[in-house]
This record gives C-alpha cells, sequence and structure tokens, in this order.
C-alpha cells in the first residue's frame, strides 16, 4: 500500500474517531459529489484531517493492498447486513406466522424483496447522477428505520410496511458492487465482487444457529435488533471510509416509471397471495389492474429517453442475464422459503415430509452450514470469471441448482439429503448473484455501472417475490386437515418443488444461448456480441 493510500485510510478512521465530519449529505457548491472543491484526481481535506476522496481510473486498485483489505471488509459488512434484511428472517418465520397469526410466509418474507425490486432502479439511477457512497448510506439509514419499524410492529400490516422499509437494503448490494467496480480495476473488481456479494454467508453459518437459539429464547425481534444495529454502525462506515464516485452521469429520474411498475408488481402478487385464500375469480380485478399498470409502463418505457428499467436497445447478452438472474435466484429463493416450513413439520407427523428433529437442528443445518456453499460459488465463480467470462461460470451455477431441485423429490423427509441439496443451491446462489453483477460490469460503461447493476438487483427480488408467493399460494391450495388443523399437503410440496425445477430447467437453456452470445477474444480480453 503507498503512503498516500495508508494515509487516506488513517485520516478516515482518524475523522471517525475525533468527531470532524460534515453532514451525511454534502452538497458541494462547485460539483455536486467532491468536497472542498477538489480536483477528481485530488484528496480532499478539511483542515489538517483527509475526508474520502473521489475515486479516478489513476487511483483504481490494480492488485490487493490493506487499503483494498479495508475497503472490501467495509462492504463485506454492508452485505451481511442485507443479510440479515433478507435471509435471517427465514430462520424465525414459524416463529414470525404464530405471532401474527397468519398463513400468509410469503409477505413476512417476501416484502422486503418487493420493495428492493420497485426502489432499485430509482436508486440505481440516483447513485449514477449523485454518487454511488452517497445513496448507500441513505439507503442504510433507511433500512435501520425499517428495522425499527418492524421491532415495535403491533399487527401484521404494520410489520410488512416495516419489511417494505427495509427493502432499502436491497438496493444496498447492487451499490456495494458499483462501488467495486470504481475503486477496482476490472480484472481485479471480478473477484473483489466475488467476495463482497458472498463472503457475508460465512457469517451465516454460526448466525443461523444463533439467530434459531435467540428466537426460541426471546422472540424473533431479536433479528430486527441486529439489523438495526448493523445498518447504523456500516452507514458510519461508509460515509467515512469509503471514496465517492467520480464519474457521475446525469440523467432523468423516471418517478412515474417506477410507482406504475412498482404498483404493477404488487398487484400482481396480491392476486397470487389473495386468490388462494378469497378466490381466483374474486381476486381477479387485481391481477387485471397489474397487468394494466405493467402494460402502461411497458408502453411509456418505450417513450421516454431514460425509463427507470431500460430493455430496449440492451443487446440479447443482457436481456438473457436478466432472465437467467431473475429463474434462478428466484428459485433459490422460494426453497429456502420451503425449507424454513419443511424444518417445522416432523416425519412422525405422516404428512409425506417433514425435516424437524435433531434437538431442533434442522433449520440450522439446512441454512447454516450451506452457507460455506455461498462463499464458494461467489468467490470461484468470481476468479474464474475473471478468466472465462462470467457467461460459463452462470451457465454452471444454473446446472447445480437443477440437480439439487430434482434431489428434493428425495429430501423432503431425509435431512441428509435436503442438508446436500441446500449446499448444491447455495453454490447456485453465490455462483448466480456474483456471476450475474460481473456480466453487468461486462456490459455497461462505468458511468452506468448503477443503473445496470440494479436492474441486475431488481431481477433478484421480482425472481424471489413472485416464486415465494407462487409457491405459499400452491401450498395454500393443498392443504389437509390434521387433528383440526391446516397443514400443508405432500402434494402441494411436490408442486412446489416441481415450479422451481422449471424455473431452473428454462434458466439452463437460456444460460446456454447465453455461453453461445458471448465471444472471448484471443488476446483473453472479454467482449460480447450484441446480437
Amino acid at each position: 500500500m503507498t503512503d498516500l493510500e495508508g494515509a487516506q485510510f488513517r485520516g478516515g478512521l482518524s475523522d471517525l474517531r475525533r468527531g470532524r465530519h460534515r453532514s451525511l449529505f454534502v452538497r458541494d457548491h462547485a460539483a455536486p459529489i467532491m468536497f472542498d472543491n477538489a480536483k477528481p484526481d485530488q484528496e480532499s481535506t478539511v483542515g489538517e484531517t483527509s475526508i474520502t476522496p473521489t475515486t479516478s481510473s489513476r487511483t483504481r486498485h490494480a492488485g490487493w493492498s490493506r487499503l483494498l483489505v479495508g475497503r472490501t471488509a467495509i462492504l463485506l459488512l454492508v452485505n451481511i447486513m442485507v443479510d440479515t434484511v433478507i435471509t435471517a428472517p427465514i430462520i424465525v418465520l414459524p416463529k414470525m406466522l404464530d405471532h401474527f397469526g397468519t398463513d400468509e410466509p410469503a409477505w413476512l418474507n417476501s416484502s422486503a424483496m418487493l420493495a428492493g425490486a420497485i426502489g432499485s432502479p430509482l436508486l440505481g439511477r440516483i447513485a449514477d447522477r449523485h454518487g454511488k457512497r452517497r445513496i448507500l448510506v441513505l439507503t442504510l439509514v433507511i433500512a435501520a428505520v425499517g428495522a425499527l419499524v418492524c421491532l415495535l410492529a403491533p399487527t401484521l400490516w404494520v410489520f410488512v410496511a416495516g419489511r417494505m422499509i427495509q427493502g432499502a437494503a436491497v438496493a444496498s448490494l447492487f451499490l456495494t458492487v458499483g462501488i467495486v467496480k470504481d475503486i477496482c480495476e476490472p480484472r481485479l473488481g471480478m473477484v473483489v465482487t466475488g467476495v463482497v456479494t458472498t463472503g457475508n454467508a460465512v457469517f451465516g453459518i454460526g448466525t443461523t444457529f444463533l439467530f434459531d437459539y435467540l428466537g426460541d429464547a426471546y422472540g424473533y425481534q431479536l433479528v430486527f435488533v441486529v439489523a438495526g444495529c448493523l445498518a447504523v454502525v456500516t452507514a458510519v462506515l461508509v460515509r467515512f471510509l469509503l471514496p465517492e464516485s467520480s464519474q457521475l452521469t446525469p440523467s432523468r429520474i423516471d418517478v412515474r416509471g417506477a410507482l406504475l411498475l412498482g404498483g404493477g408488481l404488487a398487484l400482481t402478487v396480491a392476486y397470487l397471495s389473495f386468490g388462494s385464500e378469497y378466490g381466483w375469480g374474486s381476486a381477479l380485478p387485481l391481477l387485471l389492474a397489474g397487468l394494466a399498470a405493467l402494460g402502461v409502463w411497458y408502453v411509456l418505457s418505450r417513450r421516454i429517453p431514460e425509463p427507470v428499467v431500460d430493455l430496449h436497445d440492451r443487446g440479447r447478452p443482457l436481456i438473457l442475464t436478466l432472465l437467467v438472474v431473475v429463474l434462478g435466484t428466484g428459485a433459490y429463493q422460494s426453497m429456502l422459503q420451503l425449507f424454513s416450513l419443511l424444518s417445522d413439520v416432523s416425519p412422525d407427523q405422516g404428512l409425506g415430509y417433514g425435516l424437524a428433529g435433531g434437538g431442533g437442528a434442522a433449520i440450522g443445518l439446512l441454512l447454516g452450514l450451506p452457507s460455506l456453499g455461498i462463499v464458494l460459488g461467489g468467490t470461484l465463480s468470481g476468479a474464474i470469471s475473471a478468466r472465462t467470462g462470467p457467461a460459463p461460470t452462470m451457465a454452471a451455477g444454473v446446472a447445480l441448482g437443477t440437480v439439487a431441485t430434482l434431489g428434493l423429490f428425495a429430501g423432503v423427509d431425509s435431512l441428509p439429503i435436503a442438508v446436500v441439496c441446500s449446499f448444491l443451491l447455495s453454490l447456485t446462489a453465490g455462483t448466480l448473484v456474483t456471476s450475474g453483477f460481473n456480466m453487468a460490469g461486462v456490459l455497461a460503461p462505468p458511468e452506468r455501472q448503477a443503473t445496470v447493476s440494479s436492474q441486475v438487483m431488481v431481477m433478484v427480488a421480482i425472481g424471489s417475490v413472485f416464486l415465494n408467493f407462487v409457491g405459499a399460494a400452491v401450498l395454500k391450495s393443498h392443504q389437509v386437515i390434521v387433528d383440526g388443523a391446516s397443514l400443508n399437503s405432500a402434494r402441494g410440496v411436490f408442486t412446489y418443488i416441481g415450479i422451481g425445477l422449471a424455473a431452473f430447467v428454462l434458466a439452463g437453456v437460456l444460460a446456454v444461448l447465453l455461453v453461445r452470445a458471448q465471444r472471448v477474444p484471443a488476446d483473453g480480453r472479454r467482449s460480447v456480441q450484441r446480437r
């Protein structure tokens, strides 16, 4: 690490200790991101103390250094916080269902992802315009507020509102990827992206068992206490110890498009949720209204220069990438929801499925130990992508997911088989997320990294939301009465798995087409044919 880099990182720490800081959202009169009229290639200072600088092509990391390790650790901590928002509630999902007296797991589990799907494209464009670090701090603060609402929620729908506020954390994930692309040269950036997006799973190994134990002892609320505290800590660290982007793009913020897209998605998933309870015909107006909103959004997106999600003239590789991500990660997330429900049922109940037992360790084994797979999948796919390009690793991840989901047909009542399948699915998750973001990095120019990465995150969120709601609706439509209680039937569980398998198979076909669309020249650098 150079003397300049060392002074920069120590200066940021010094600011944090001494309280020498400015507002979290400082707007300079001369430039929207620079502090104190600094030039792009200079550090900005206040008095004698260094403030985090903007990045430029001359300061991007080409190799590992202590400064890069420190920055990577901060971004990794951000994604650990994201994990407590997205994954940790699944661990205590049965407790939340009992507390609120509901059989709608998708609303409790996926409402944050739904909000993330709505907000991510807007935040991506705002980040390209005003700076990724600044917007990342904003999303972390909003996520902390959402955790507080969930913690204090007296009713189900107040809780769901809190989860939707927490959905700002979904944007944090793609913003960390955008920051990696800003501070690292492309080849190193692929490896760092793998570490940042999946390294948080290392902590999931222990925290899964810990949250399960503490949830029994103190209630599901503990998850949201941890999420809120992490959001506050990471907001402070990001603000003072990470650089701001120097490549800004003036852009139009399509609020109307975001509202139409978000409203259409929300109404459609509401149809899936309420249709199984009140009748598909009775809930049909929700579906029609949702499809109408999505149709209006699509028409308007073709007429304005910068729609909230721009799928036009993006090229075949990006479209294929987004489709593989929405199907593959959606299928994976829906299997996590199923694992949580299976772990609460004993095979002795005679339903034809169930993984409870072993001293209550089922959920820890299903969601904890396989966290290693997410780390391995993300890190290895990042390293391999630097040599082969991200398309082949994405195809390999989909293949693993297909095999794992097929194996679940035999694993619904066998914990060892289910753990193996969960591990393979976690490899899939790490590979797909890392490869998806790396593919976006290959296809997008530097000034559009946040915008294109946000579209990857939107696909992750949409896939998760829709397949979770579809799975929950299938389970609710195939319930049986046992000792006066409504329980999921084996038919519903197997149909649920079949839907996930179909999603992986379709994603596999698209991944093969993506590999064929990618061209690797002889000089080793990746380029993509737009067809």
